[in-house]
């Protein structure tokens, strides 16, 4: 039998394409299904039909099943991600920071692309327009929303702008600072006066919680009646923050992680339906990011820390 260089690369080929489908084929054997957090900047059953479909998405596109968990906070992420008992996750970027700093093996692979192009968002304090307060020097012993420790734009930006006024601690600033666990909780402890002014994020005026709320009516003022933008007003605004990353954990197999990544970056054009049900249409696509990305919001984290460090002493 003569062995030509025809067949050997014929057998080569053969080769490398069962060594890539057995590499395949055992990232689904290992991985049958996945695990895909999300932290509710919304009311649970929102975040559900928001997901859903994407998740459904992936699933086809990774060729396992892939299960949606509304995480209850950002702490429950960064600790299924520690435990490995989720394997890709949507952070804010300071949760994601927090993740980094305590050690967990996570690393991001996208962003959010908003519908102007650009990849970041603002932390804002917003206050009713019928309200007298127009700064946050006006605001000394009234009661002030925040939305989680781990929130980016809901607590750890907002801390820092508050030093930067020469605040440096807010709880003895305010006349009371409450955590209402979600980014939609603090608007509607705005609306219906539990607070005076409430931290939140804000991308543009058509890309906001509060927009979504009252695309949704949600808002309600005391008649009954629908609020309006005109309803509420930003009294301050921070420098922007880049936007959250989604992220998977670092002992994924490369395939995989490789597989995860094109899923996302291809969504917009193979499930356009799936992918706008995200933002309401207020996204573009997602962009390609890394951890390092996030390494000044890590620095932010640690301020943000001292600081907490220095008010306990």
């Amino acid at each position: 039998m003569t062995i030509d260089r025809r067949s050997i690369l014929l057998a080569a080929a053969t080769l490398a394409l069962t060594a890539s489908t057995a590499l395949a084929q055992d990232y689904k054997t290992k991985y049958p299904e996945l695990t895909f957090a999300v932290v509710p900047a919304e009311n649970a059953s929102g975040v559900t039909e928001r997901w859903t479909p994407f998740v459904a998405y992936l699933s086809k596109e990774l060729g396992v099943k892939v299960n949606l968990r509304i995480a209850n906070d950002y702490a429950a992420v960064i600790e299924g991600q520690r435990a490995g008992n989720i394997q890709i996750a949507s952070y804010g970027s300071a949760s994601f920071a927090r993740a980094r700093l305590t050690g967990v093996k996570t690393d991001a692979f996208a962003n959010d692309i908003n519908a102007d192009g650009s990849t970041g968002y603002y932390s804002v304090f917003f206050v009713k327009a019928a309200s007298p307060y127009k700064s946050i020097d006006e605001l000394k012993g009234k009661n002030l929303g925040l939305v989680d420790p781990n929130s980016t734009s809901g607590n750890n930006v907002p801390r820092f702008e508050l030093d930067k006024m020469g605040i440096s601690d807010a709880e003895a600033y305010f006349g009371k600072v409450v955590f209402t666990g979600s980014h939609e909780n603090a608007v509607l402890a705005l609306a219906q006066g539990t607070v005076d002014v409430a931290a939140n994020q804000w991308t543009n005026e058509d890309d906001s919680t509060l927009q979504q709320m009252l695309h949704k009516g949600m808002l309600k003022n005391a008649d009954g009646s629908a609020m309006k933008k005109d309803d509420f007003r930003i009294i301050h605004k921070s420098a922007p923050i880049i936007n959250g990353p989604y992220a998977y954990n670092s002992d994924l197999p490369e395939d995989l992680k490789a597989a995860i990544a094109k899923a996302f970056m291809d969504a917009p054009t193979k499930d356009k339906a799936a992918f706008d049900r995200l933002s309401d249409g207020q996204k573009k696509g997602f962009h390609a990011a890394t951890t390092k990305d996030w390494d000044g919001t890590i620095e932010l984290i640690k301020f943000v820390d001292a600081l907490r460090k220095k008010k306990a002493s």
